[in-house]
């Protein structure tokens, strides 16, 4: 009885002992955690799902559209929460290969973050951001995956806007891409974060990644009640998202196309050519009119995330690079469309505007000679018929000539340069400013160049000299880079009268931008005034209220009086009648429609000559400035002179039909109706 009373004594005990505990724990649960439970089941019961805005699309200038937005099923994949599955995911993905008709391991590899040793398609966005895997997903399939999500956890099937490129390749490096949003974007771009929906593409090249902050919008949000298994059971709140702003372009699409078929077809015309570019601006306001670059490739091929094999190819040299924009990356020696600057620089030295001057066949720089074209003397001339026939010794012996003025190899404390500070003075050896990323500065080399880059290659330069080229298997070039090496070494710091002789022509050590050489015509024939080119023109709401009118800057002016530009200008107008781009344009009516302009013959090491037709129409009033460059394309006159007439006739509808109505650009924006769609073009 005794042994029975303990027992209950013992058990009343652990029953109160037991509701202490439980007590103690509710008033914990309740009192001193209640609210965050309480939060936590609010959390549990709502989903905040911030919803992308529509993209704005890119227009040319009257409206018609160059990138614009289709809409597209999506099936994308919330990888952190499929890691967070027993088994990976694995079993999912399984389920999802079956359904989309794509292996597991390649729907692996999309989802996988792209780093060291990962290879293409990868994942380059942020880890909590979706990972679209099919974005051309039919009804049925859409379905499937809705209609069984609990076999399907982190997987959705929404319909999204995807770009398409009505033109095709016109105009890719020009128009750029999007790629998924990286930590890096969010971190470093406040306003992205702020508004990012977990679903976003940025801009990554042209105009997509200038104006990517216009044409992106403003994400909304959607807050939807759900039950345990995340199903949907009703929307709490919704606050709609702002679409992104259209940017209407100065690109005329028919222009642009043309000058895409005038690049190919120049391109094929010349055996050994392997790029090319092709630019036109408006001489009245500096816009740009088309702009391209061969070859080209289609922008679609970023759609849905790039292979690592497609991303190679855009970036081989096999390929010809084609991510890369020879109208603005390139840079090449400009031969004789460069005499523009050295005429300037002979009138800034003193030499007289209406002088006459001897046209050799070969004249002495340095101890050199330094030849003709062909080594033919055209007797004396002004300096108009030395633009009209190429001369090259009168500019030979000019620069020569301010070459020894300012020293010589021994140079004085401020040598004034010339023809290399008159070159800057046209905007070479420096970026122009297009509204466009990752565009090249082209270089003028004169004393504190050749310095510099002594200090940079000397050591190399000298080691050459001492072990020769083994590797080159042609003896007679080992020889001759063995003893360039060897000059290098020694003097490679001075700027020799060869060097001066080989600027006053575009040759040497000179580069120049198809657009930088395009700006400085335009510069020529307009006012005189250097302007930095655009491509934007406006940025156009839906409903069609301009946002914003994109100015075009004066950024500079040439130095010529307006008598010197004239005679210049001149001088251009004849070079298709009577100079050296007169076959080029035999037949022309000229009488309609005169045609001004210069042609480019630069010798490449070991390659083809780089050829170049520099251009403006009409003469009296120009409205057009045309520039085509084809690398190893040959002589100017042989490849991109009949490359710019192809571009005139297409503008002019001279056996085709007319691009530009009445030849004339519009001066107005497009007309937009209330609906957003293009009233007038």
């Amino acid at each position: 009885m005794i042994r029975m009373r303990a027992r209950l004594l013992v058990l009343h005990v652990l029953v109160l002992t037991l509701l202490a505990v439980l007590t103690v724990r509710l008033w914990q649960v309740q009192v001193v955690r209640g609210q965050e439970f309480v939060t936590r089941a609010t959390e549990t019961r709502t989903r905040a799902v911030l919803v992308p805005a529509v993209r704005g699309q890119i227009l040319d200038s009257r409206g018609r559209p160059l990138v614009r937005n289709k809409t597209a099923l999506v099936v994308s994949v919330d990888r952190a929460r499929l890691t967070r599955l027993p088994d990976g995911g694995k079993e999912v993905l399984g389920k999802l290969s079956a359904v989309l008709g794509k292996p597991v391991a390649q729907l692996q590899q999309r989802i996988t973050p792209c780093g060291p040793g990962v290879s293409k398609p990868c994942w380059t966005g942020s880890p909590y951001q979706p990972v679209p895997l099919d974005e051309k997903v039919d009804t049925r399939e859409a379905l499937q995956i809705l209609e069984r999500q609990e076999e399907f956890p982190g997987v959705t099937a929404e319909i999204h806007s995807v770009r398409q490129y009505p033109g095709g390749r016109a105009g890719a490096q020009m128009l750029g891409y999007l790629q998924p949003v990286t930590e890096a974007e969010l971190e470093k771009r406040e306003g992205l974060k702020a508004s990012f929906s977990g679903v976003d593409l940025v801009g990554r090249d042209g105009l997509e990644y200038v104006y990517d902050d216009a044409l992106r919008g403003k994400s909304g949000l959607r807050r939807v009640q759900v039950d345990r298994m995340g199903k949907a059971l009703g929307l709490e709140e919704q606050i709609t998202p702002v679409p992104g702003d259209h940017l209407v372009t100065s690109i005329d699409s028919r222009v642009q196309d043309v000058v895409e078929k005038a690049l190919a077809k120049a391109m094929k015309s010349a055996p050994a050519a392997d790029g090319g570019a092709g630019v036109v601006l408006d001489a009245r306001t500096g816009r740009v009119v088309a702009i391209a670059s061969a070859p080209g490739y289609d922008p679609a091929i970023w759609a849905g995330g790039i292979s690592t094999r497609g991303y190679q190819w855009l970036l081989s040299d096999k390929s010809g690079k084609p991510l890369v924009s020879r109208a603005i990356n390139g840079q090449f020696a400009p031969g004789s469309t460069f005499k523009i600057s050295s005429v300037t620089a002979m009138l800034r030295s003193g030499y007289p505007l209406n002088g006459t001057y001897g046209c050799p066949g070969s004249v002495m720089v340095g101890g050199r000679a330094f030849n003709n074209f062909r080594g033919i003397g055209l007797g004396s001339m002004n300096l108009h018929t030395a633009l009209v026939k190429s001369c090259d010794t009168i500019f030979y012996q000019a620069a020569y000539t301010q070459y020894l003025k300012d020293g010589g190899r021994n140079p004085k404390k401020a040598p004034k340069e010339v023809f290399a500070n008159t070159a800057r003075a046209f905007g070479f050896g420096e970026r122009t400013g297009v509204d466009l990323p990752g565009e090249s500065s082209g270089r003028i080399p004169d004393r504190a160049w050749k310095k510099d880059l002594w200090n940079r290659t000397s050591a190399i330069n000298c080691e050459r000299s001492r072990k020769g080229y083994p590797e080159v298997k042609d003896k007679a070039r080992a020889d001759f880079l063995k003893r360039l090496a060897l000059e290098n070494c020694t003097e490679g710091f001075l700027l020799r009268p060869g060097d001066s002789a080989n600027f006053s022509i575009g040759q040497g050590d000179v580069l120049v931008t198809p657009m930088q050489l395009a700006r400085a015509y335009m510069a020529l024939v307009s006012d005189g005034k250097l302007r930095s080119p655009r491509i934007g023109w406006a940025q156009v709401r839906p409903d069609g209220k301009v946002v914003k009118t994109i100015e075009v800057p004066v950024v500079g002016k040439l130095p010529l009086s307006e008598k010197e530009r004239l005679y210049i200008k001149n001088a251009l107008s004849q070079v298709p009648q009577d100079g050296t781009a007169a076959g080029a344009f035999a037949g022309w009516p000229m009488d309609k429609i005169r045609i001004g302009g210069k042609t480019g013959t630069a010798e490449v090491w070991g390659k083809q000559d780089t050829s170049w037709f520099a251009s403006f129409a009409p003469t009296n009033k120009p409205q057009y400035v045309v520039v085509v460059m084809v690398s190893q394309g040959g002589m100017g006159a042989q490849t991109a002179a009949p490359a710019v007439r192809e571009i005139y006739e297409g503008i002019y509808g001279i056996k085709q039909p007319q691009a530009v109505p009445g030849g004339r650009l519009t001066t107005r924006l497009p007309r937009f109706s209330p609906d957003g769609t293009v009233a007038r073009g």
